[in-house]
């Protein structure tokens, strides 16, 4: 996995919420936004919005802000969501199954071309216009497809092994969901997606809204 940490992570996170607010000022017949406005959707600072939008290479003028169209082109290309790519999904159980029906993953330039189940009943079948193809020839497919990323929604315990057997198969990539930390070469990508992080986070912004009010959540 490479090791290097990106130092613009946090950023990078904030990004696609500044997409959705941009993209919907857009629809609504807006032709400029400022940093001020985003900020005060999402309830952050001015000037860390402003740096935030200064990674991806765009200036905005005085006292009109940044015209829309280019700044959606530009945080799409910062983002990598502007080159289509093509993703393998391993693991076709209730997670994977939802993921392969969010559709906003093609808005984002992700295609889900196939997945890979070792549940024989699954083989064979689609899942939202998905194939579903035996665990057995998953690395035959992706060396055959080229595909380069994979998003692993299996058990914690068949994890490792599937992730062996990805980058054995020429995965560069892999999107993360099971909660095991995977060991793979330095060159391979990891991206950890830890569900229980975002409840943790709700539970405890209840827990404090409880302890102001003085009434539990509903």
């Amino acid at each position: 996995m490479i090791r290097k940490k990106i130092s613009a992570a946090p950023s990078v996170r904030r990004l696609p919420s500044y997409l959705n607010i941009i993209r919907e000022l857009q629809t609504g017949g807006n032709e400029y936004v400022s940093g001020t406005v985003i900020a005060q959707e999402l309830k952050l600072d001015p000037i860390q919005v402003r740096k935030d939008l200064a990674l991806t290479g765009i200036t905005g003028k005085p006292k009109k802000g940044y015209r829309l169209p280019a700044l959606i082109t530009a945080i799409e290309r910062y983002l990598g969501w502007d080159t289509p790519r093509n993703a393998v999904l391993v693991g076709a159980g209730n997670l994977g199954s939802a993921l392969m029906g969010y559709a906003a993953f093609n808005c984002h330039g992700l295609t889900i071309q196939a997945a890979f189940d070792i549940n024989p009943h699954l083989a064979g079948t689609e899942i939202h216009g998905i194939r579903v193809f035996p665990a057995g020839s998953m690395e035959a497919q992706i060396r055959e497809s080229g595909t380069k990323i994979a998003i692993l929604t299996v058990s914690p315990a068949s994890a490792q092994a599937a992730a062996d057997a990805l980058v054995h198969a020429g995965i560069d990539g892999i999107w993360n969901f099971t909660t095991v930390k995977l060991k793979v070469p330095e060159d391979v990508v990891v991206q950890q997606e830890d569900l229980s992080s975002g409840l943790a986070m709700l539970s405890v912004m209840l827990r404090a809204k409880t302890r102001e009010t003085g009434k539990p959540p509903a």
